[in-house]
């Protein structure tokens, strides 16, 4: 027995003396792992915030000087002559808080100019933003002042790459370029923000991503602008009113970001201390690796609570231990019999034998009253386990019905929603679609008054512009087919019963007058293939709907150029004879993980762009007609959606 004890005494002391130092060491390994794995989560979370600030530079950048570009003002200053082109600029130049900014006619663009892709890019009539390096000798023909300012004296720093260099004088540009394209004047807006010396833009960032820490803000953080591995714009210090600009970045830092395009997310020696450090490449417009975007936060403060934590941990399980073994010692006295015969007892309970008692232990204290009231445990355990094996198959069955009757509640609830949605978005699109069409129709009743007017007023005369003029009435009338279509569109009750016998070729037509803008606007090529089919009993509206967002989804799919084929056909389902329409496109199809879930609400591909809404509305419209709407991607490319209606029947 005493042998017994003394067994029991070192297996309840040994975990405490042996195993717990063992997952202690184990449990702060993982910590300090998790606890590093924290820190570069939060430095690549800093970056991103950082990186985001650049771009969002570059695109309200970009949309400012696109905006500028198509104004009624900038066109009247061409139109004015040089001087007020000149003044506009100016003027315009320090709103958008740029560098430079100037207006390049194609006619002029020559030399050094045209090696800038950003404005090979704006003469081909598309917006550009990128970060470019501009030589000493760029920056003195646009101003000496940047060329001063983007001046900077190297200074030898620990750890990085030998140089023979002693001054940067290269500046790193934001460059942007925007097409002007007016009545007579054609050529590239050019406009820049020299980053070197800029304080305001790495200050902004190191506010941005630091002073609005969940923490509080007080991570000592750091940003930088690097062009190679130049220091031009940081908030690092040298000293404590000293910038730290011309110092460069570690050799390995350099390597792994500039050499090899990679993003470096860890500890990094910065000018005088060791930082938890982000690096992220920075390209130019022709594709080269030319800078580095960095964030980061001392390390500091973190290894001293690392440090703290460790200590504090220690001492603590050292306190426990020395409590914990005179405590065992004096609580092992008297426990050990009545614990193996409860033991004993558990064990052919575990087995089956709900019958094992404990009986009399011969201890009256705190154990021979567990025992006992074991016992009685074990009692009520025998009568209950008795009642649920009564209870279950009554429980079975009232789940069972429960469940049918939720999944029926379920679906009551899920069509009911489907149904709202759609309603609304109807609701919204007819009050808005009305709104734009009396809009239209009156400045398009004005100029057919005065076409009127003009022929009357000409007279015999009027035969010179004969061309022009009749040109005018066909696109008067072009416009008023659309609106009209429009308005079908969005208020269909207005102009027919709500379900009719519909010719789907017809409502294809009038479909493609309606998106003919976006089809052109993308250069898609509509090749289309109308076979005999019979006529369909469905909301005329409806189906219109479902046509313009399965075009304008293949359109959008098919981005710059494409064709898109519409098929139409008769065709049966389980014996019932209907008419298929095909709408396929030239796109790269849909993922096969998500094309089981196009027809959920809410699904989209473009967030930010769509709702999700519309082709789970599709859906629900085919359907209520009593047809089908499926998608499959072909084995040549592109997505396929097929429209199946049963034919109308009187």
């Amino acid at each position: 027995m005493k042998s017994v004890r003394l067994r029991l005494l070192l297996l309840a002391l040994l975990p405490l003396s042996v195993l717990m130092p063992l997952m202690l060491i184990l449990a702060m390994t993982r910590w300090n792992a998790d606890y590093d794995a924290v820190l570069i989560a939060k430095v690549d979370s800093d970056l991103r915030i950082a990186e985001q600030y650049l771009g969002h530079l570059q695109t309200g950048t970009a949309n400012s000087m696109l905006n500028l570009a198509q104004s009624t003002a900038f066109q009247a200053a061409l139109n004015d002559g040089s001087e007020a082109v000149n003044r506009l600029l100016e003027s315009r130049r320090q709103q958008l808080q740029l560098d430079f900014l100037e207006y390049l006619p194609l006619a002029e663009l020559e030399g050094p100019q045209q090696k800038w892709p950003v404005i090979r890019t704006a003469a081909t009539g598309q917006l550009a933003s990128e970060i470019d390096i501009f030589s000493s000798d760029d920056l003195s023909l646009l101003s000496p002042a940047l060329q001063e300012r983007a001046n900077i004296t190297l200074i030898e720093t620990e750890a990085a790459a030998p140089t023979t260099r002693k001054v940067e004088d290269r500046g790193m540009v934001v460059h942007t370029a925007a097409p002007v394209i007016m009545p007579g004047h054609n050529g590239v807006l050019r406009g820049g923000l020299l980053l070197n010396r800029n304080l305001d833009f790495i200050d902004t960032l190191n506010a941005l991503v630091y002073l609005s820490d969940e923490d509080g803000g007080n991570r000592q953080g750091t940003a930088t602008l690097f062009l190679e591995d130049t220091r031009v714009s940081t908030n690092v210090r040298l000293f404590e009113d000293v910038r730290a600009l011309g110092t460069r970045v570690s050799a390995v830092v350099r390597r792994v970001v500039l050499e090899e395009g990679r993003t470096w997310l860890n500890r990094a020696f910065v000018v005088n201390d060791w930082y938890i450090s982000g690096y992220l490449p920075l390209t130019d417009s022709f594709g080269e690796r030319v800078g580095m975007l960095y964030v980061g936060f001392l390390e500091a403060p973190y290894m001293a609570a690392k440090s703290e934590a460790y200590w504090t941990i220690v001492g603590a399980f050292l306190m426990v231990l020395a409590l914990s073994a005179p405590l065992f010692l004096w609580l092992a006295k008297g426990i050990f019999s009545p614990l193996e015969r409860m033991t004993v007892t558990m064990k052919r309970v575990e087995r089956g034998d709900l019958t094992a008692r404990n009986g009399d232990v011969g201890s009256r204290d705190e154990i021979g009253q567990v025992a006992s009231h074991l016992d009685t445990l074990l009692d009520q355990l025998q009568d209950r386990d008795q009642k649920l094996r009564e209870w279950a198959g009554e429980l079975n069955a009232r789940v069972d019905q429960r469940t049918a009757e939720l999944r029926a509640a379920n679906q009551k609830l899920e069509d009911t929603y489907k149904q709202l949605v759609m309603s609304e978005k109807l609701a919204s699109i007819g009050e808005i679609t009305a709104g734009v069409a009396h809009e239209i129709n009156n400045p398009v009743a004005v100029i057919q008054g005065n076409v009127d007017v003009m022929r009357m007023t000409l007279g015999p005369g009027a035969a010179e512009v004969k061309t022009e003029l009749d040109l005018i009435d066909n696109q008067v009338m072009r416009i008023g087919a659309i609106v009209s279509k429009l308005l079908q569109f969005a208020r269909p009750s207005e102009f027919g019963t709500f379900k009719e016998s519909v010719d789907i070729a017809n409502v294809v037509t009038d479909c493609l007058v309606l998106v003919d803008h976006v089809l052109s606007k993308h250069n898609i090529v509509v090749d289309g293939h109308f076979d005999v089919a019979p006529a369909v009993r469905i909301d005329p509206g409806e189906l219109q709907q479902v046509i313009i967002n399965l075009v304008i989804n293949a359109a959008q799919a098919m981005k710059e150029t494409g064709t898109l084929t519409l098929t139409l056909k008769a065709e049966e389902r389980d014996g019932t004879p209907g008419a298929c329409l095909t709408v396929v496109d030239s796109g790269p199809g849909i993922s096969e993980d998500h094309i089981s879930e196009v027809f959920n609400p809410f699904y989209t591909t473009k967030p930010g762009e769509g709702t999700g809404l519309g082709l789970s509305i599709s859906q629900t419209l085919i359907q209520h007609a009593g047809g089908i709407i499926t998608v499959r991607n072909r084995e040549e490319g592109g997505a396929a959606f097929a429209i199946w209606l049963p034919e109308r029947r009187d």
